[in-house]
């Protein structure tokens, strides 16, 4: 069952929201439940470190009076919960620079522009969510796991293209089918985690062999099928041919 969490600091707010929720749990049958509604983060906080595992987060940004922010309580819920679902609830209309700038990969944003338009987007939030957790068990994914920053990031396995490295630093690339961020790593530590869906290719790249299009030989280029490319050695070339 996922825990549901909401942090708003106006009460006739916060008790729409909760109610909102309530009534689509109970009507689509949702494995969810109402685990703390507060305008104070810092109960918020202490309730997710008491209950450990993934949960949902509706989040006010502009907490008044309170220490930090929804963007500050967004990244301590991260710390404690990395696969969490984050949606922000707020009067801005665009906050994606900022949900970038604090890594917080929020699920939505849903603008209070009107309470029947709130509503309409807590309840495709709890949608949204139970597709995606269909989708996880259904597919038995694989992640990739590691910390970047104050985050811990997971990516799926099938969705990385390659890992390069940068020339004169201890700093390893992660290109992904929609993402890309850097971390402190080896390419030789991953190469033997990640075992032989990945091949080395180059001193500076470990290459999902599945997400191979086509190789340019003249070039010794690898084309990938998001359309990005990086190099292959020329002592690689048989190993390549063979597993494509």
């Amino acid at each position: 069952m996922l825990s549901v969490y909401i942090c708003e600091d106006e009460e006739e707010v916060r008790r729409i929201q909760r109610e909102c929720l309530e009534k689509q749990i109970m009507i689509q049958g949702y494995d969810m439940e109402i685990a703390l509604c507060s305008g104070r983060p810092g109960e918020i906080l202490e309730a997710v470190e008491k209950n450990p595992g993934r949960g949902i987060y509706f989040l006010d940004v502009e907490l008044k009076g309170e220490e930090m922010d929804g963007f500050a309580l967004g990244r301590e819920i991260r710390r404690l919960d990395p696969r969490g679902f984050i949606i922000y609830v707020t009067a801005y209309g665009n906050l994606a620079f900022e949900t970038f700038r604090y890594h917080l990969e929020a699920l939505d944003y849903i603008v209070k522009e009107s309470m029947e338009k709130m509503e309409e987007g807590l309840g495709k939030s709890l949608s949204v969510i139970t597709e995606r957790m269909r989708a996880e068990q259904g597919e038995h994914r694989e992640f990739f796991s590691v910390k970047v920053m104050d985050v811990v990031k997971h990516v799926p396995i099938d969705e990385i293209m390659f890992f390069e490295a940068a020339p004169g630093t201890h700093r390893i690339a992660l290109h992904g089918v929609n993402d890309w961020f850097d971390f402190i790593g080896s390419l030789r530590e991953l190469e033997g985690q990640l075992g032989s869906r990945f091949l080395r290719t180059h001193r500076a790249y470990l290459v999902n062999v599945e997400q191979i299009a086509e190789l340019d030989l003249k070039d010794r280029e690898i084309r990938m099928k998001n359309g990005e490319r990086c190099l292959f050695a020329r002592n690689m070339k048989g190993a390549l041919l063979e597993r494509m």
